[in-house]
């Protein structure tokens, strides 16, 4: 068997830019003389539901729908349906950069049909404006025609991905699909039903979407990347519809989700869709398993791959070196639509704005994480444990070649923590080579990045980052090993600040032993941080007990009681635990996050935090201006 390779990524990941991981593995696959393809299923997906091929058979599932059970957003959308059919083109080609005099029209609020999304809008209030004029002057001003009616155009498709939750699949979403099917499953029950159940309007389509590749590509063998919980399912149906096709043609499961929640795999009705799955990195494991698809190799050398054999499942690992970093290639996008994929704006911070607007060159610049101490990360699983650092020269190489074939140069580097002396070293080599690009990604906020560094990177293209700030306290900060402290998180993001760099703090609620007095401490120097200008974004999530963690290792050290994990043969990674702190997390996270909805459109920061929070909570125990004498010392 020659194998012809075709790498699928499945619905959902993202659609303003393609997941990279097809394009590493093409890249890797061509470099090492193998045919090797490409497809995104998850954007082709969208723009066939949303067109005007798509909307007609959106409209005769919600026709089907008894009218006393249709709710409002349904039966709105049958009733302007003539006006949805008629701009959904026009918007989706005005989204993609195809069409951009339409804006003048969008930004009217008479041409696109406005559903409940919209009502988004009339929160936004101009502290400048005392005549009641234009909403959304304060985030655009007078003449940001593109991007104020990417906004609309954005919270338009938002509409009608409602009416497809609400009418076909309440499990759709653009960033994620039927994600709780996978998340932490242990059972794969759920998953199964799911799967056994008949075709909705979704599932056929991605069926139809499958065989369209499958007959353009002729591949043998299939990749199905699933780096999230939301695109498992999808995968799974991809598989399903490969195998009824075909059951010859070897499907393969691999990718994020993988490594982390199927490490100890043992539910054989996976082999059902899958012919291997395979952990970690999926250079070496590939070429193991095309060269025994040659006859080159037993099976019994594969390497990080499960598979059934005789009914049970089997893990087989033949001990071999992973490709260093150096020899995994050139990325590739060649095969991706690029001109296709959709820039949305459906958040008015300029910082947030850069995960889903504009489509980025995904790079890396090490393999895995220089620091490896964070006690809330899956520390012990390659991606993070194994770190290898690139040449610099090296890392332009790519940077040049992948600029020579999408004709794009912004790069998003998606390292878990990219090292400091890396990208100084970068930052020396474009401006060396006279390189102009724009990129972003995320790093720790560590002492090293100072005022002359942060200044360096500025004028060689960065225009953001992102890093853990986690739960803004010292006491824990010193018990995650973040090796931080927020007196040097302040000096070191008001330093990228200063240089004209954007930036993205991650925060975390409900660690161990956390309190409410911590909590509210925590968003008071959050609170301070927005108002000192140091960072422009932020996102709060709560924290999730692993078992690749040390908390979910070692739960003693931290002073928690790991909870029994349920029982079960497919997923395993989130475990819950019992804190003796006691504390109501979950009700504390509404308030963080409407805090933080506020802070980053400027609202608030002069306000007492106690007022974002529904039930008494104490008196934050941190000085007004401790981030200030921060900065100064």
């Amino acid at each position: 068997m020659t194998p012809r390779v075709l790498s699928l990524i499945p619905p959902m990941t993202q659609l303003n830019t393609p997941y990279p991981s097809t394009a590493y593995l093409t890249g890797f696959l061509r470099s090492r003389g193998v045919t090797a393809t490409q497809e995104d299923l998850a954007l082709a997906l969208v723009l066939r539901l949303f067109s005007p091929a798509g909307l007609p058979a959106l409209r005769g599932v919600a026709e089907a729908i008894p009218k006393q059970q249709r709710t409002p957003r349904v039966a709105a959308f049958l009733k302007r349906f003539a006006d949805y059919l008629a701009t959904v083109a026009p918007a989706v080609a005005f989204l993609q950069g195809r069409d951009p005099s339409i804006a003048h029209r969008i930004v009217g609020r008479r041409f696109l049909p406005e559903g409940s999304r919209f009502a988004a809008l009339d929160v936004y209030v101009d502290p400048h404006d005392d005549a009641g004029g234009d909403p959304l002057a304060w985030a655009f001003g007078a003449l940001g025609v593109t991007d104020r009616a990417r906004h609309f155009a954005t919270l338009y498709l938002d509409d009608i991905a409602d009416v497809v939750r609400e009418a076909v699949d309440p499990r759709f979403e653009f960033v994620r699909y039927a994600e709780s099917l996978a998340q932490s499953q242990a059972s794969f029950e759920p998953l199964a039903n799911a799967l056994a159940a008949p075709e909705n309007l979704i599932d056929a389509t991605l069926r139809e979407l499958t065989l369209a590749a499958l007959a353009r590509h002729d591949p043998n063998v299939v990749l199905l990347s699933a780096p999230f919980p939301g695109n498992v399912y999808a995968a799974f149906r991809i598989a399903r519809a490969i195998k009824a096709h075909d059951r010859n043609i070897v499907t393969v499961l691999g990718g994020g989700y993988v490594n982390t929640e199927l490490r100890e795999l043992a539910e054989p009705r996976v082999f059902d869709f899958f012919d291997y799955v395979m952990l970690d990195d999926g250079e070496r494991p590939l070429l193991a398993l095309l060269e025994h698809l040659r006859g080159e190799r037993p099976r019994e050398r594969l390497v990080r791959t499960f598979l059934r054999e005789d009914g049970p499942v089997r893990y087989v690992n033949a001990a071999e070196p992973d490709i260093p970093f150096a020899e995994a290639g050139t990325p590739t996008w060649d095969g991706l639509p690029l001109d296709r994929y959709l820039s949305l704006l459906d958040m008015l911070n300029p910082m947030h704005r850069l995960w889903s607007d504009a489509r980025w060159n995904k790079l890396t610049v090490a393999h895995g994480c220089y620091w490896k101490k964070c006690s809330f990360c899956d520390v012990s699983l390659d991606y993070i444990s194994r770190y290898e650092a690139l040449a610099a020269a090296t890392l332009v190489d790519r940077i040049e070649a992948i600029v020579a074939e999408t004709g794009q140069t912004g790069f998003h580097f998606v390292d878990e923590a990219a090292p400091p002396k890396a990208l100084k070293a970068l930052a020396e080599e474009l401006c060396k080579r006279k390189r102009s690009i724009s990129w972003w990604g995320n790093i720790r906020f560590e002492k090293s990045f100072t005022p002359e560094l942060c200044a360096e990177l500025a004028a060689s293209g960065c225009i953001a980052v992102s890093g853990g700030l986690e739960v803004a306290s010292d006491r824990l900060l010193k018990l995650m090993q973040k090796g931080v402290s927020v007196a040097q998180v302040a000096r070191v993001t008001h330093a990228f600040s200063e240089a004209g760099i954007l930036v993205h703090a991650y925060l975390m609620y409900g660690f161990p032993t956390q309190t409410v007095q911590d909590t509210v401490d925590a968003l008071e120097y959050v609170r301070q941080l927005f108002a000192a200008g140091c960072i422009q974004s932020g996102f709060f999530h709560r924290f999730a007990c692993s078992v690749h963690a040390p908390v979910g290792l070692h739960p003693e050290q931290y002073g928690v009681t790991l909870k029994p994990l349920r029982p079960g043969r497919f997923a395993k990674n989130d475990v819950g635990f019992i804190d003796p702190a006691g504390v109501d997390h979950d009700a504390l996270g509404q308030a963080l996050n409407k805090a933080l909805y506020n802070y980053m459109h400027g609202i608030g920061l002069d306000q007492d935090v106690r007022g974002w929070f529904a039930g008494r909570v104490p008196k934050t125990t941190v000085p007004r201006n401790v981030i200030a004498r921060a900065l100064r010392g």
